[in-house]
């Protein structure tokens, strides 16, 4: 069988490049006079545009006016006179028509999409970025709840940050040439394009090829010295280390979400799911959307008297390690007689390679059911819903909820390998996940491990900004310094090893 890959080098990939229309790195890189380091030294802010389109030029207005309002940073007209720049995007969608009012047939259009926004400063690099969704509840118009959403985040951070916060100088990057070879999720391949081709960008003699081929097949590779390092969705147990012959240190790198998306054309309001509804769906229990469980969870919603298609990873899959971990957690019966992997015995279902042949099979398949990254199901203007989480409230994947969950669970003392899914805490999104770079304890070339250690430093400490803009979460601190010191006591061991 042929294996589907997808490279993330300095040769883009027709795929991810037209992702990327929601990052940044889509955005024209501009030459500009940018003064600002860090988003402390920001006192003069111009925002470009955010897209095309009515939705995009009212949001940058709602941007400007609240900016201005607040005036703890100054809006300027030319991008020559900033400090810093903003770019974004904005897109939007119809999601379906909803009635204000009870006793009313009037129906209005109910909105879903996104606002991505970084801040670059010098030599173009991020000092800031975040990503929105509307508000459960945007009663002034979807427009001005995104662009207050993101400025009020921006404002906060701003008044937050200090310049000796950020006052610590750069490690000096390598000059040997070296080309890093890696394999792993699609999960956080979006970010890691972007997170790689920056990289190289600060250090041109690094070369950092991925192929976004899933966990399943990372993991393999890392495993059997096809590449320098891999990305898993799933932490490796103790004995799938014995099994590759060697040990990993395991280095959480980002938090993200794994959200139910689903495909009913005639739905007239947002769809909410339960743990019950998840896993009965998926243990072929419940077969027809007007099932008694979805009705009571969803009342008032017209729900079809039609059989759901069911849609599922059908390669080794991180996203569907997430997925079954957390009906593992919710349905005893999952788990005796499913259980948890990149790949398990799914009871119904069709399956679809990555979260791309998965979104496109519930965008095209009317009455469908599936699962993806958060990212995607945003990319592909899919309905996604909330879920019903361990404090019995329904809340839906963005970055807060999917920070909180983080939260909640906790930072281990020693080891990184956690599952936040089914999180407690009121507002903790249920279904959310770190994701972890696999690196080898044996790296023989001294130069690769030399660009290793950098690049893992940069990825947890200036890479971290990039996250929010393209609708991850950044790493709670805490873990990011754990994270950061299990990484350095595994490329001393790997040198003296090699010097031995």
């Amino acid at each position: 069988m042929v294996e589907k890959e997808t490279h993330l080098s300095l040769d883009r990939s027709p795929s991810f490049a037209c992702f990327i229309l929601l990052s940044i790195a889509g955005i024209a890189v501009h030459s500009l006079a940018q003064s600002a380091d860090n988003l402390a030294q920001v006192r003069k802010l111009y925002v470009e545009p955010l897209g095309h389109g009515e939705h995009a030029d009212e949001v940058r207005k709602q941007v400007l006016h609240q900016l201005r309002r607040d005036s703890t940073i100054a809006v300027v007209e030319e991008a020559s006179q900033a400090d810093a720049v903003m770019k974004g995007t904005v897109q939007v969608w119809t999601a379906g028509l909803v009635s204000p009012n009870p006793h009313s047939h009037s129906r209005e259009a109910f909105y879903q999409g996104f606002l991505s926004a970084e801040i670059v400063g010098r030599d173009n690099q991020t000092i800031w970025s975040y990503l929105v969704t509307p508000s459960r509840f945007a009663w002034n118009g979807i427009s001005e709840n995104l662009a207050h959403q993101l400025v009020s985040k921006l404002l906060a951070d701003f008044k937050e940050k200090t310049s000796s916060e950020e006052a610590a100088a750069a490690p000096a990057p390598a000059t040997a040439p070296v080309s890093l070879e890696s394999a792993g999720g699609t999960f956080p391949a979006p970010l890691y394009q972007k997170w790689f081709e920056s990289f190289q960008d600060s250090h041109p003699t690094v070369r950092i090829r991925y192929s976004a081929v899933g966990s399943g097949v990372g993991i393999q590779r890392v495993s059997e010295g096809q590449t320098d390092f891999g990305a898993s969705d799933m932490p490796l147990s103790d004995e799938a280390q014995a099994q590759a012959h060697q040990r990993f240190a395991q280095i959480p790198t980002v938090l993200g979400a794994v959200v139910p998306i689903y495909n009913l054309p005639d739905l007239r309001r947002p769809i909410h799911f339960t743990p019950e509804i998840l896993a009965g769906i998926y243990l072929g229990h419940i077969r027809k959307w007007n099932d008694s469980l979805i009705r009571e969870a969803n009342r008032g919603a017209s729900l079809p008297d039609a059989e759901i298609v069911v849609v599922h990873r059908s390669d080794k899959s991180g996203t569907s390690f997430v997925w079954s971990d957390y009906l593992s957690k919710v349905s005893p019966e999952w788990k005796s007689s499913v259980g948890v992997g990149v790949a398990v015995p799914w009871p119904v279902g069709i399956g679809a390679d990555y979260n791309e042949g998965v979104a496109a099979a519930v965008h095209q398949t009317p009455n469908s059911l599936g699962y993806v990254e958060f990212i995607y199901a945003i990319q592909h203007e899919l309905s996604f819903a909330p879920v019903r989480n361990a404090a019995g409230e329904f809340v839906k994947a963005d970055i807060e909820s999917v920070s909180e969950a983080a939260r909640n669970a906790g930072v281990p003392e020693q080891d990184l390998r956690i599952s936040i899914t089914n999180a407690p805490g009121n507002n903790s999104y249920p279904i959310a996940t770190y994701t972890w770079l696999l690196l080898p304890e044996h790296v023989q070339d001294n130069n690769k491990r030399a660009a290793l250690r950098e690049l893992l430093e940069w990825m947890l400490t200036s890479g971290q900004r990039d996250c929010s803009g393209l609708g991850y979460a950044p790493l709670p601190a805490p873990v990011a310094r754990r994270g950061l010191e299990l990484a350095d006591q595994a490329l001393a061991n790997s040198q003296t090893k090699a010097s031995q």
